[in-house]
């Protein structure tokens, strides 16, 4: 049985231990609101853009750039960019982020973001193409040249279908992994430019319902020539929104993780204490028993 100054020194270890988780949920919590206030501001510039890509794709004749719908070729080669977390402390983040990848075929090349995603597949020995750092605070120009780097190898001839596997952010309780298609384009998808209850869109943001859908305009030089300048456009703000979404998912889930460590630090300490008491008090009966035998044995 542990001594009672082990079992204080022991209360004293966890009580500290649960400062710094507590610490940890708090700074997790703020980065959370402020990945939510970040993807958020881009709603009205997503809302503008897929309204007008809609309008175009629908009076254009004839689509033919290489983004919207890659030529025939006699390889499938498919390329997956994984974003991940560079720090740990984050509960299953991960964990279910990496089994979606084991999934994958193994001829799969992969593009990663995040030190845990490139760890994970220099381990499994898969075929890891690049590596980009994470960002604490990412830009729409620092994502945009992970897009960029996708779509040169795209339309390259490198890779035949680009799909992002991230951790989508639901609710601060919730975070699941999603394989999103990025390349080719074959429809417009709508921008889901909130999170969580933001991430509702209402009949301002669907273009069937919208107003102004049957109105014309007068494209400079022509639909095709703007098209052909949406297009990666609409591939740089996916990207950026996903990125988004996964630091959201990343900062929510080490909030949660950190949040249930402070309880269990909290019960813990509990039942060491319970512990310690025992301890003491059986320290108190011996003692007292030992004293009631000397006095009798000198009577």
């Amino acid at each position: 049985m542990p001594s009672t100054r082990d079992i204080r020194r022991r209360i004293k270890s966890v009580k500290n231990t649960s400062q710094i988780t507590k610490a940890m949920q708090m700074v997790a919590a703020s980065k959370m609101r402020h990945a939510q206030e970040a993807a958020i501001k881009g709603r009205p510039y997503a809302e503008g853009m897929n309204k007008l890509l809609n309008s175009l794709v629908h009076r254009a004749e004839g689509i033919s750039h290489p983004l919207w719908a890659h030529p025939d070729a006699e390889t499938d080669i498919h390329c997956v960019l994984v974003i991940s977390t560079d720090k740990g402390l984050c509960g299953g983040l991960n964990t279910n982020l990496f089994r979606e990848v084991s999934k994958l075929p193994k001829e799969t090349k992969f593009v990663t973001i995040g030190r845990r995603a490139k760890q994970f597949i220099a381990k499994m020995g898969l075929n890891l193409v690049a590596d980009f750092p994470l960002v604490e605070k990412p830009t729409f120009q620092q994502s945009k040249a992970v897009s960029k780097f996708l779509i040169d190898q795209f339309e390259a001839g490198e890779i035949d279908h680009v799909a992002v596997l991230y951790n989508e952010f639901v609710n601060a309780l919730v975070q699941r992994p999603k394989n999103c298609q990025l390349l080719p384009i074959h429809e417009l998808k709508e921008f889901q430019v909130g999170i969580g209850e933001d991430a509702k869109s209402d009949s301002s943001s669907n273009p069937s319902k919208d107003l102004t859908a049957d109105l014309d305009y007068i494209y400079e030089p022509n639909a095709d020539a703007v098209l052909s300048e949406l297009f990666p456009t609409y591939v740089h703000f996916q990207t950026y929104h996903m990125l988004l979404e996964a630091q959201a998912s990343e900062h929510s889930a080490r909030m949660v993780a950190m949040k249930n460590a402070t309880e269990n630090a909290k019960t813990l300490v509990e039942d060491l204490t319970l512990e310690y008491n025992k301890a003491r008090q059986t320290a108190i009966t011996n003692e007292i028993l030992e004293i009631s035998a000397a006095q009798l044995a000198m009577q």
